[in-house]
């Protein structure tokens, strides 16, 4: 398996793109809106899929969190349902991942 300081690095830069991609959103939800009604309907639609995006990357930072708190007290990497190694290859591709493949498929 990789280190945790491998994985510490991973998880802060995709912490610091998702942060900046939440305050885009943000700032994108503050422009104001058109008084032409047909324009409101289409930016109210808009508005609708930026609060979606960015209420997955809320859930994605804490997840990421988790993660980092996971490494600090040494069980990152670990299963939390039997217990045994998460592959290093699903912590790349997940890096927030509790379960193992075999765990994660059969929930």
């Amino acid at each position: 398996m990789k280190d945790d300081e491998y994985f510490r690095t991973l998880i802060s830069r995709r912490l610091a793109e998702l942060q900046g991609r939440m305050s885009e959103v943000e700032a994108e939800l503050d422009i104001p809106k058109s008084k032409d009604l047909s324009e409101q309907a289409i930016d109210l639609e808009d508005d609708e899929m930026l609060e979606t995006l960015g209420r997955s990357a809320e859930r994605e930072v804490r997840a990421l969190k988790l993660a980092l708190e996971r490494i600090d007290d040494g069980t990152y990497g670990i299963c939390t349902t039997c217990g045994g190694t998460i592959s290093s290859q699903r912590l790349v591709a997940v890096p927030f991942a509790m379960q193992c493949k075999s765990c994660a498929v059969g929930a």
